[in-house]
């Protein structure tokens, strides 16, 4: 497996413990008795249920091995490392795009944990990578497929101040 250090934020890595522990605990015990009930069909040359019990149970091997070296190679970021000034790992930015005048606000997140539906943007991303270390007021520029779009930084925040809003409220 590739050992390169992977960019986690503390939830982040809450999240892969949990799906490893559902993993080890839950979907290995279910593969398993499912093998042993098609087994109990008799011959497994021929058998589809124990075929597909098999594909499953190598597909959640898999899923536990490369989890595991996710959570191995982790680098959890903590957003007091950073200027809060700058766009950095773990902040939630808010971006204007000067072209449609529309707001969009996201967390920058390391790749691993990048979600773009639920507005997780990945720091290597190309609107992710041209935020990186910019100012609360900056614009950049950045390549997408229908040309060079530019956003304006609306505002930089921390992710705990957010959550915390959240709670709140």
């Amino acid at each position: 497996m590739n050992d390169k250090e992977l960019v986690l934020t503390a939830e982040g890595l809450t999240k892969l413990e949990e799906e490893l522990d559902e993993l080890k605990t839950v979907h290995r015990r279910d593969v398993n008795e499912r093998i042993r009930q098609a087994k109990e069909f008799g011959d497994i040359s021929e058998n589809a249920e124990y075929e597909d019990a098999k594909q499953e149970q190598a597909f959640v091997e898999g899923r536990i091995l490369k989890v595991e070296a996710t959570i191995r190679n982790a680098r959890i970021i903590d957003a007091s490392d950073y200027d809060q000034s700058e766009v950095h790992l773990g902040a939630s930015v808010k971006v204007k795009d000067l072209k449609t005048s529309t707001s969009h606000e996201f967390t920058i997140v390391g790749s691993t944990e990048a979600d773009p539906t639920n507005a997780r943007l990945s720091n290597e991303s190309p609107l992710g990578l041209a935020l990186m270390g910019k100012k609360k007021g900056e614009t950049v520029a950045v390549t997408t497929p229908r040309g060079i779009a530019s956003y304006k930084i609306e505002s930089i925040g921390s992710t705990k101040k957010k959550a915390a809003a959240k709670k709140a409220s």
